[in-house]
């Protein structure tokens, strides 16, 4: 019982960790809204309670381009993180080896498909795909953290 509860603790962290690439990419996608959005707001008049539009002040214009400028800076930090997570993910996916475990922790966990396409894709049952999950995540191994990376 303790061996089974320590693997389901070992295969928590790896799909945690598999996880991060996803991560990565709806940060991003939601700092590239929020960038849009305050790309819109300054591009329409702005209302007064009178219903009448108004121009913006200069005030507004420097700070909409300070906070502009910050989130294009968050987004290019954020787009560098996702490289650098997924060729780790990938490199640890690669060193599986059975194609079938890799395609499925590729397709799920980078690629971010549902169970059911990821079935239709490879042509085999969902519960075939659960199976292939099950044993990569038993075969797939966590980098180790050099004493370096943590400077």
């Amino acid at each position: 019982m303790q061996t089974e509860e320590k693997e389901m603790t070992e295969n928590e962290k790896k799909k945690e960790y598999l996880r991060q690439y996803r991560i990565h990419v709806r940060r991003i996608h939601r700092i590239n809204a929020e960038i849009a959005e305050l790309r819109s707001m300054k591009i329409s008049p702005s209302m007064n309670n009178d219903g009448m539009p108004h121009g913006s002040s200069q005030g507004d214009l420097s700070g909409y381009a300070a906070e502009l400028d910050r989130m294009v800076s968050e987004l290019i930090k954020e787009r560098y993180m996702r490289m650098v997570e997924y060729q780790e993910i990938v490199r640890q996916i690669k060193r599986l080896r059975s194609e079938n475990e890799k395609d499925v922790l590729f397709y799920r966990y980078i690629r971010g498909m549902d169970w059911w396409e990821i079935a239709e894709k490879m042509k085999f049952s969902e519960r075939q795909i659960y199976r292939f999950h099950g044993k990569a995540l038993v075969n797939f191994r966590l980098p180790r953290k050099d004493v370096s990376e943590c400077q």
